[in-house]
């Protein structure tokens, strides 16, 4: 059967999509003429996104002393943007929380993806990375993609995890590009367009194995390269390695991070993943 990033969308389409107050709260924040309080009233229409956002505002991934206990307050503290990210982060972890697909354990996905995008968000942080209150969505979603082709091609997608596990096997998105003529990164870069996602986040997510290719949001795509990594070592064959084996100082450098703060943010990052997790997904 022949399939294409373009048929994948297709089919996609009607299988998941954003609910509607993330959709309007993404295109308020563009709009300069909506207000703070325009977003709030749009948000509050839906409670329990509400109170999801609320519960990750109040987490210690943002740290603020004092309760958010309003959307109106949580916007003042936050800003209509960072805010629209979490809304737009709950959304999308909501929406393909039931994603039927056999092939992989759906836990250690989220696990993997949180773990990833809590990372990166600490990482952000320390650094001072542009868009960074993105980098937690950016984490969260950088491997969406592979949902959408577990869930659409499975057959072809279970012989290709076959051959990962052959001897000095290629890594599965080169498998996946050689064999179907694409990979996950360009069908989750294909989603985030769809949805019509903020830009860093559509480079982030096509660029998170092969950063050297990013063109205008260079840091943010090594931030989410380095984050995956680590992210990935306890599935992968490097499972045994010390995740400083892995990165060379360039890499480090061209995300801005250096060795001490960087496992700094992993063990803050590993902290606070079950925690976040209970709040996407409640």
């Amino acid at each position: 059967m022949s399939v294409s990033v373009e048929s994948l969308m297709s089919n996609v389409s009607g299988l998941i999509s954003l609910p509607e107050v993330a959709i309007r709260v993404n295109a308020m924040v563009e709009d300069p003429d909506c207000t703070a309080e325009d977003v709030a009233k749009v948000i509050e229409t839906d409670p329990g996104l509400s109170a999801r956002m609320l519960g990750i505002a109040n987490s210690a991934m943002y740290g603020y002393s004092k309760e958010i206990n309003t959307v109106t307050r949580a916007i003042t503290v936050l800003g209509t943007r960072q805010i629209r990210d979490i809304i737009l982060t709950t959304a999308a972890a909501k929406t393909f929380e039931n994603i039927p697909t056999t092939l992989i354990s759906i836990d250690d996905f989220w696990h993997h993806s949180i773990y990833c995008g809590l990372l990166a968000k600490q990482i952000a942080s320390m650094t001072r990375t542009p868009h960074a209150e993105t980098m937690f969505m950016a984490g969260l979603l950088h491997d969406i993609g592979h949902l959408i082709m577990f869930n659409q091609i499975p057959e072809q997608i279970h012989q290709i995890l076959l051959e990962t596990l052959q001897p000095d096997a290629e890594e599965l998105y080169k498998i996946e590009r050689r064999d179907l003529g694409f990979d996950h990164t360009e069908v989750g870069a294909a989603l985030a367009h769809l949805w019509n996602l903020p830009p860093v986040l559509q480079e982030t997510i096509e660029f998170h194995h092969e950063p050297e290719k990013a063109t205008t949001f260079s840091q943010e795509v090594f931030l989410i390269h380095i984050a995956n990594c680590v992210a990935s070592l306890p599935y992968s064959e490097d499972s045994e390695k010390d995740w400083q084996e892995i990165f060379s100082a360039e890499v480090l450098q061209k995300a801005g991070i250096s060795v001490d703060d960087l496992q700094v943010a992993i063990h803050t990052a590993l902290e606070e993943e079950e925690t976040i997790r209970k709040l996407l997904f409640n």
